[in-house]
């Protein structure tokens, strides 16, 4: 058998190049890694992003993610978390599975159940990919913050967080999400964007008895407190049937359309925060899941009223009414409008140049079945940048350089802009102001602990009396 055999110089030579291989590899690999996490860190952060976590976890001039944010929920504030990396106030001792199960089953490391103001109901749909990778970006792409938030204080029986356990075993469906074959990658793209991250039902779906999704009515509008987020389904009249793509995509990324609407409240945190910052693909995808939805038609809503109305000014019958140096003059809708709404609104409700503060007919907040938007706006303003805009509408209930509005003249204010410019069926009166002013109508669960005081007081007299009764008959009987 013949053999190859290598001269010295030329094995000394091979094993150089060997140990110059190994030696490259060794270096490589660090870089690899280095390369792999950073990517995990990027795609965690737009995950982030779009499931919108900063809103709820970060105060106002907060840091971000440390917690802190009042949730107003009909149940009481909800305060948001510390998701920081900090291991003394934050999540920096989470393993990723318990990371997970907090992410998707509302369950924190000690055991202790979360409220579904956190959309656990929702996030239980991601992917263990997207899961991993917020992982990966929370403990090593957000900087650990050493503070402490407030702490959520309900009042008895919602304090008992063990009661989630039950409320879970009904309503959770822990499972991820799947893709439906029938359905294009854009749409199926949009209904994981819509449904797990930007978790759009946790609002605009109304909710049953216990405060679950109403998941026979999904997309078909709820109430937010004092806000209404309405239906988006693909409803040509109630919900977004008869908006262009084209419109929703701008609504998404800016919060507004001319002629259509303008988001505040939750929806304008949302927008700022979450929506305005995702790639035009996602934008599209989320618009094409909506326009595929199941349309669902508000038995309020019998025409396409939502977009009616014309330019009316009452300022040429105003002036005159009153002699200039008379005081309380501010008596009727239309005065009041005058003075504290067409300056921005224009006198003939047609808003300024721009529409950055919008008509007040052809608008979705004065032409709906309800007046939730239009008292909301009124009394809690509307502070939104996106689109490279910041809109920024006064609060009317508190006012700092005159008295706040009273509850009658919000009222008249509402009834002259529906009458003059939306919805003339829709009427307002001084207890729906102070119904909003108070966060809006407690749903039948958030009334438990108003009757709890009574009834324990009730329960005390029966057993008195029983007591009562049957020392009598001991002594009767003695």
């Amino acid at each position: 058998m013949n053999t190859l055999t290598l001269s010295f110089p030329l094995r000394a030579v091979l094993r150089t190049l060997a140990g110059g291989i190994m030696a490259l590899a060794s270096l490589a690999a660090p870089a690899h890694a280095a390369d792999d996490t950073q990517r995990l860190i990027d795609q965690g952060r737009s995950l982030s992003v779009a499931a919108d976590c900063m809103a709820c976890h970060t105060a106002k001039d907060g840091k971000p993610y440390a917690g802190g944010y009042a949730i107003q929920s009909p149940l009481g504030a909800i305060y948001a978390t510390n998701i920081t990396p900090s291991k003394t106030s934050g999540i920096g001792d989470y393993t990723e599975a318990e990371f997970a199960r907090a992410l998707r089953q509302g369950v924190r490391r000690d055991g202790s159940r979360l409220y579904p103001a956190m959309p656990y109901t929702s996030y239980t749909l991601l992917s263990d990919a997207d899961v991993h990778a917020l992982y990966v970006y929370f403990m090593q792409g957000v900087a650990p913050v050493d503070t402490v938030p407030a702490r959520t204080q309900l009042a008895f029986p919602f304090n008992i967080r063990a009661s989630m356990m039950g409320w879970n075993a009904l309503y959770l469906d822990d499972k991820r999400f799947e893709p439906d074959p029938s359905k294009s990658e854009e749409i199926n793209r949009g209904a994981y964007l819509s449904k797990a991250l930007a978790h759009c039902s946790a609002c605009h779906t109304p909710r049953d008895v216990m405060m679950a999704e109403d998941g026979n009515r999904e997309l078909a509008g709820g109430s937010v407190g004092p806000w209404y987020a309405p239906n988006i389904t693909s409803d040509t009249v109630s919900g977004i049937g008869g908006w262009s793509n084209a419109e929703l995509v701008q609504y998404l990324r800016t919060g507004r359309v001319a002629g259509r609407a303008q988001a505040g409240g939750g929806m304008a945190e949302a927008i700022e925060n979450s929506l305005q910052h995702l790639p035009e693909s996602d934008l599209l995808a989320i618009v094409a899941y909506l326009k595929s939805t199941t349309p669902i038609r508000d038995a309020a809503d019998t025409d396409r009223g939502k977009i009616r109305g014309a330019p009316v000014s009452d300022e040429a019958r105003l002036r005159g009414v009153d002699k200039q140096n008379a005081n309380n003059t501010l008596r009727s809708g239309a005065a009041l409008f005058s003075a504290n709404c067409a300056s921005c609104h224009q006198a003939n409700g047609a808003g300024s140049t721009g529409q950055a503060y919008p008509s007040l007919f052809h608008n979705t907040a004065t032409g709906a079945s309800r007046a939730d938007n239009l008292l909301a706006a009124i009394l809690f303003g509307i502070d939104r940048d996106a689109g490279g805009e910041h809109v920024l509408m006064p609060r009317f209930d508190a006012q700092s350089y005159v008295d706040p509005l009273t509850n009658t003249q919000i009222a008249d204010i509402a009834n002259y802009v529906l009458t003059q410019y939306g919805n003339p069926d829709v009427q307002v009166t001084p207890e729906t102001v102070q119904t909003a002013r108070e966060g809006g109508k407690l749903p039948l669960l958030a009334r438990v602990p108003l009757y709890i005081k009574p009834a324990l007081a009730v329960a005390a007299l029966i057993a008195l009396l029983l007591l009562w009764l049957f020392v009598r008959r001991r002594r009767a009987r003695a």
